[in-house]
């Protein structure tokens, strides 16, 4: 077992490491930012306006769940532990200036999670009962020829249906178990039973019933957390300027937490944003575009945009927000600071405490309960994207036994320890992540054709309004 262990991690130190899969995903970012002539930039308030105040399509189009509804569920399977734990392991680690290349992954990052969408929409096709299947084993298999569509979408759809099982069941759960157990002493066992039955309930009744479960408890959950956040910050409202400026200089000068030369300390810096950056939003990973399939459209384009503000709201606010009330406080040069989910509650307990000592045990429950609730969500999220990636490769009849199996997989999960889980989920991860870059760039063509479609007609920002139909994929 050891040496499994071993062999593992030595591939995702490849994967993962600075030569492979981390500078593909920066490249491809910048690259459709700049063949989309930053489209996330100039459209971004008008996304948004789609996502939470339109919603949905008022017209009768095809599809499973509403716009907010593919949001909310690509979001249940983003704003996560990586929000809390991993955000706060970067800054720990990789000092303040982390952050900032943390915002660059987020920025390009929109016009990756954009074009998964768009592509995830225009490819997508009913299963065997109706439901609308896509993602990037999809357009990879009907958008780019013969042999190499085939190979690159059943690479993603393999990896894909086992990373569901790892980084989206087996370690969220075991990182419930560790919090309710550390926090308020609730048996590994209680947690893993009570687990499988509200996965159970959720997972069973298939993406319609995920995405009112998302709709309904992701929106509550990132607002308690927000305003948990920004509690703090007001109180420390006079240390944010000098706390902004840290982010921007130890962006280019380094000043790792865990010490080192200066230009090690820098280069440490941008690994772990951009790696934690990628971790928390999923963009290029191909997720994004199996929750926007489902969506309730006949615009590939407007999905996309709704799409986008995904990756906006899970980096650009909520990882911002844990990143600057570290920083505030100044938690972030504790001995510590690589247990990141302790980083956070400290931080949290300790900008509490200035108000009244008697707040401070709010951030050791506070972050608690928001790990236990973003890993659960995860687990939901999650559980669509295996299920697809098993339809694209056994067909519907596979659908239901998955759901089964990965419903029990959450109590193994809960109740026996992952080391090597959490390595082979990182290495699934990248695996998966590998044949979609590639197939963004392939088909980059396509999405800036689509892009150029919708924009041309001088009525789409009225959703309302009579649009072309897109093209046949």
């Amino acid at each position: 077992m050891t040496a499994l262990e071993d062999i593992l991690g030595e591939i995702s130190s490849v994967v993962w490491g600075p030569f492979v899969l981390i500078p593909l995903l920066l490249f491809t970012g910048i690259f459709l930012t700049v063949r989309l002539r930053l489209l996330q930039f100039r459209v971004l308030f008008h996304a948004l306006w789609l996502a939470l105040i339109r919603r949905k399509e008022h017209h009768s189009v095809e599809g499973d769940i509403s716009h907010y509804q593919a949001l909310s569920t690509a979001l249940a399977a983003t704003v996560g532990v990586g929000n809390i734990a991993g955000a706060a392991l970067a800054i720990g680690v990789g000092g303040p200036g982390a952050l900032f290349w943390m915002w660059v992954v987020g920025l390009v990052g929109m016009a990756t999670k954009y074009s998964e969408a768009v592509l995830g929409v225009k490819y997508r096709r009913k299963d065997a009962h109706g439901e609308q299947s896509g993602g990037p084993m999809f357009y990879l298999r009907r958008g780019l020829p013969g042999g190499l569509g085939l190979m690159l979408g059943g690479a993603f759809a393999i990896f894909g249906a086992i990373a569901s099982f790892g980084i989206g069941n087996g370690t969220q759960a075991n990182t419930v178990s560790q919090q309710l157990g550390d926090v308020w002493n609730v048996p590994t066992p209680v947690t893993g039973i009570v687990l499988v039955i509200l996965a159970g309930a959720v997972i069973i009744g298939g993406i319609k019933s995920i995405g009112r479960f998302a709709a309904a408890v992701v929106p509550l959950m990132v607002v308690l957390y927000i305003a948990l956040t920004l509690l703090v910050l007001v109180i420390h409202i006079g240390d944010l300027p000098g706390a902004l400026a840290l982010v921007f200089t130890e962006a280019f000068t380094g000043a790792s937490a865990s010490g080192g030369l200066l230009g090690s300390a820098l280069l440490f810096a941008i690994q772990q944003g951009v790696a934690r950056g990628i971790f928390s939003n999923e963009s290029g990973l191909g997720t994004g575009g199996i929750a926007a399939a489902a969506a309730k459209t006949d615009q590939p384009v407007r999905q996309g945009m709704v799409s986008m503000t995904q990756t906006f709201i899970d980096t650009i606010i909520v990882v911002t927000m844990t990143c600057m009330v570290i920083i505030v406080t100044g938690a972030w040069r504790a001995e510590d600071a690589a247990d990141g989910s302790l980083l956070t509650s400290q931080a949290l307990s300790e900008g509490l405490s200035t108000l009244s000592p008697a707040l401070a045990p709010v951030g050791t429950y506070g972050v608690a309960l928001a790990v236990a609730v973003f890993a659960f969500t995860t687990i939901v999220g999650w559980s669509y994207y295996g299920e697809r990636c098993i339809d694209f490769l056994v067909g519907r009849k596979g659908v239901l036994p998955f759901r089964i199996v990965f419903v029990a997989v959450v109590y193994v999960g809960a109740t026996v320890p992952l080391d090597l889980i959490w390595t082979f989920s990182d290495v699934a991860n990248g695996l998966m992540a590998l044949p979609n870059l590639v197939g963004l760039l392939l088909l980059s063509g396509v999405v800036a054709a689509e892009t150029r479609r919708y924009f041309d007609n001088p009525n789409w920002k009225d959703p309302e309004a009579p649009m072309p139909k897109v093209y046949d994929a």
